[in-house]
């Protein structure tokens, strides 16, 4: 997660001088750039749609268990989709606290850089001694590179705009959310080595609480991961991009005080493909 590309810092030392991968950080859009939000569907629409949703909910769940003695159900169940969770259990070792001992499989690949998704998102990762052990346990890059990486997210001018601590602290009063979900994973490209999968997801960031001037907002990013094989699955380079972005649905924002207490009492999960 390096500096944003909008308001003036366009710099390759946010990139970490390579000049071939770009973590862009939800909070490098301005919150308040009414310009780039899409027409919300009218209230009416969304509550159609919802009983439309419901309704065909409704008679799946009705037609489901229709076997009889005289036409039982195929015992090995239908086929999984694609997109549907396929099996293998998580993992059950970690590393100072991160998921690790991925299986060398496809779905091994993918579980792993949802999982080092899920770390690159967290508020760890902009406190010094914490992002060190980070990206010595998920990165397998150079020292020099591991150096950019550090400095592009203690950078002064990046904390101050998101407004933190030089020490990557939120201010009295306030809560800072840093939280990557991903949605789903892709393999571009697999070998027993090496191996090319990308993650879907959203991303809450911002600082919650009284006069925060950086609200928390959601985002949605994809970043595509080339990561290879040495003992487990390590990242070797990384490129984000933004969406695809769902269309924003009519709820109301919860208050700044609802939003720092679903944060520090919800957990986050281990993820498995």
């Amino acid at each position: 997660m390096n500096p944003g590309d909008e308001q003036g810092y366009d710099t390759d030392e946010r990139y970490g001088g390579t000049g071939q991968t770009r973590t862009r950080l939800p909070g490098d859009e301005d919150t308040y750039d009414t310009a780039r939000r899409s027409m919300r569907p009218s209230r009416s629409l969304i509550t159609v749609v919802g009983v439309v949703v419901l309704l065909i909910a409704a008679i799946a769940f009705a037609n489901q268990n229709t076997d009889t003695p005289d036409n039982p159900s195929d015992a090995r169940g239908p086929a999984s989709s694609p997109t549907s969770p396929t099996g293998t259990a998580p993992v059950d070792t970690s590393t100072s606290g991160i998921p690790t001992g991925h299986p060398q499989t496809k779905q091994g690949a993918e579980s792993a850089a949802a999982n080092y998704t899920v770390v690159m998102g967290s508020p760890e990762m902009f406190e010094a001694e914490r992002r060190g052990t980070i990206v010595d346990a998920l990165y397998d890059i150079d020292a020099e590179r591991a150096k950019q990486l550090d400095k592009a997210y203690s950078s002064p001018e990046l904390l101050s705009r998101i407004g933190l601590t030089t020490e990557g602290k939120a201010p009295d009063g306030q809560t800072f959310v840093s939280r990557f979900v991903p949605v789903g994973t892709k393999v571009e490209k697999f070998g027993s080595d090496q191996a090319t999968v990308a993650v879907w997801y959203s991303s809450l960031f911002g600082l919650a609480g009284e006069n925060s001037r950086n609200p928390v907002t959601e985002s949605w990013y994809t970043t595509t991961y080339q990561l290879k094989w040495q003992g487990d699955w390590k990242i070797a380079d990384w490129e984000q991009v933004d969406g695809p972005v769902p269309v924003r649905g009519d709820q109301k924002a919860s208050s700044a005080d609802d939003m720092a207490e679903s944060v520090t009492s919800f957990g986050g999960f281990t993820y498995a493909r």
